[in-house]
């Protein structure tokens, strides 16, 4: 995480992102071997997109403070995603997103979904880390800023309907939020992801191919 992050006094919990981030990175592109062309949807602070090692890596977020915190080669692109504008047909080798789709009604997602199809080449994969309505439903609404309710029950055929066959999807993979007790120690991280018991894992990850 960049230094340059104006609410890490505010907000402690922010601290040691960078080190979290990039064990989720390792984990995540395991799933997407050799990609030189990878797209994160809501960067944030571009905790994601950072840590990846491609020739072409580009950002999208609404929030204008993304482009402080993006990496050296990484393009920021502020704005709404949906349509992917500027991004060209089939000249992507991933798309990734944590915590996304929820904040979009169900045609709404089913739309951006097309749009991710779109710009992936063939075999493409999707990489998704969402928060698991049915591993956490007394705070998935929380955020009023959530929309539509996905588990790794309706996830699937949200996904499939989208043109992408379905690898792997995870129940849970990660805690419903930063500001739980994941194991901030990168160490640490690691193990949990490798271990087949996660304790308080809410999120789940889902890995499709474009079909």
């Amino acid at each position: 995480m960049s230094e340059r992050n104006p609410y890490v006094g505010a907000y402690p919990w922010l601290t040691g992102r960078a080190g979290i981030w990039r064990e989720i990175a390792r984990y995540v592109m395991r799933d997407a071997p050799g990609a030189q062309a990878v797209l994160d949807l809501g960067a944030g602070y571009c905790d994601f997109i950072n840590q990846v090692t491609a020739r072409t890596r580009i950002a999208f977020d609404l929030n204008p403070d993304m482009t402080a915190h993006a990496a050296p080669g990484v393009d920021p692109r502020v704005g709404d995603c949906r349509g992917l504008p500027g991004v060209d047909e089939g000249s992507m080798d991933a798309v990734f997103a944590s915590n996304f789709l929820e904040h979009f009604a169900l045609d709404e997602a089913t739309a951006l979904l097309r749009d991710i199809h779109r710009v992936l080449r063939p075999a493409g994969r999707l990489l998704l880390i969402q928060p698991n309505y049915l591993r956490n439903p007394d705070h998935y609404w929380d955020d009023p800023t959530h929309k539509t309710a996905f588990h790794h029950l309706n996830l699937h055929g949200l996904l499939e309907r989208g043109g992408f066959r379905v690898l792997r999807v995870v129940p849970g993979l990660l805690p419903f939020s930063m500001k739980s007790r994941l194991p901030k120690i990168p160490l640490l991280v690691r193990f949990y992801l490798r271990s087949p018991i996660r304790p308080l894992a809410a999120q789940m990850y889902a890995v499709a191919e474009r079909a």
